[in-house]
């Protein structure tokens, strides 16, 4: 298989290493010298292009591709004229290749911060951040298009517990809505090679122990030290769900819980 890889970030990264080892073709954008020469020392087809200036001819790109994973960044510190921008370019870079399927990188900070369960379908558009609605729809034009909603996101040196050392953690209290490096690498390459019958997934953990019960635990484990206190002012109880992606694919997940990461 030949994949391509659109902003190749902590995650892209990963996958891209999977999928070399399985035997593929990896192609992979990135927008700095130093991982640049890393991809290329690894194997993967790399070339630099960054999405928020004008598009530069890739030399010796293929137009065919068989999957491509999209994970240009919609950030909150980036305005929504320059967005835009961003993912028009984008558009254009895509719009000149073939392909079986994209899977647009997104994430459940989309919803907002409500006490309640929450699924796809649980807000209208004008309830979600404009941000990220805009990065997804941007994408979401093209044929075969699936977009992957993450949670918080951790797994190798990603470990929660070491960013509340010596710190007061206000947020003990909120369900962790997390996802492990490994299960959403696992669920992208099956989401790829399988059937998807839905449009947008959540992609996190299906349990959700609360924070301060994760901080705690990966404290222990990894021998990090805990928060100087919890207090828990910021203890709004979201919840989100994704039996959608699970039911799909028949997945089962190698981290259920982020109290076993």
């Amino acid at each position: 298989m030949r994949y391509l890889i659109l902003g190749c970030g902590w995650v892209g990264e990963f996958v891209a290493n999977l999928w070399l080892k399985e035997g593929h073709e990896v192609w992979a954008s990135t927008t700095t010298a130093e991982k640049y020469h890393r991809l290329i020392t690894d194997g993967i087809f790399a070339f630099k292009q960054n999405f928020d200036e004008p598009l530069t001819p890739t030399i010796n790109l293929p137009k065919d591709f068989d999957y491509i994973l999209v994970s240009v960044p919609a950030t909150n510190k980036s305005t929504i004229e320059d967005l835009t921008k961003r993912f028009l370019r984008v558009s254009n870079f895509l719009s000149s290749l073939h392909y079986s399927k994209i899977i647009f990188l997104s994430s459940i900070g989309i919803y907002p911060d409500v006490s309640k369960e929450i699924d796809e379908d649980s807000f209208e558009e004008d309830e979600l951040q404009s941000k990220l609605l805009l990065a997804e729809k941007s994408i979401g034009v093209f044929p075969n298009t699936h977009i992957y909603r993450l949670g918080g996101l951790f797994g190798q040196n990603r470990i929660f517990a070491k960013y509340f050392q010596q710190k007061e953690c206000t947020t003990g209290g909120q369900p962790a809505n997390f996802i492990h490096l490994e299960d959403v690498a696992s669920l992208i390459s099956e989401g790829f090679v399988k059937p998807l019958n839905n449009k947008i997934y959540n992609v996190v953990c299906p349990h959700h122990p609360l924070k301060q019960d994760v901080v705690e635990a990966s404290a222990q484990k990894y021998g990090f030290d805990l928060p100087t206190a919890f207090n828990n002012s910021d203890s709004f109880q979201k919840i989100v769900k994704s039996n959608r992606l699970q039911n799909d694919l028949n997945y089962t997940f190698k981290y259920e819980s982020p109290l076993d990461f």
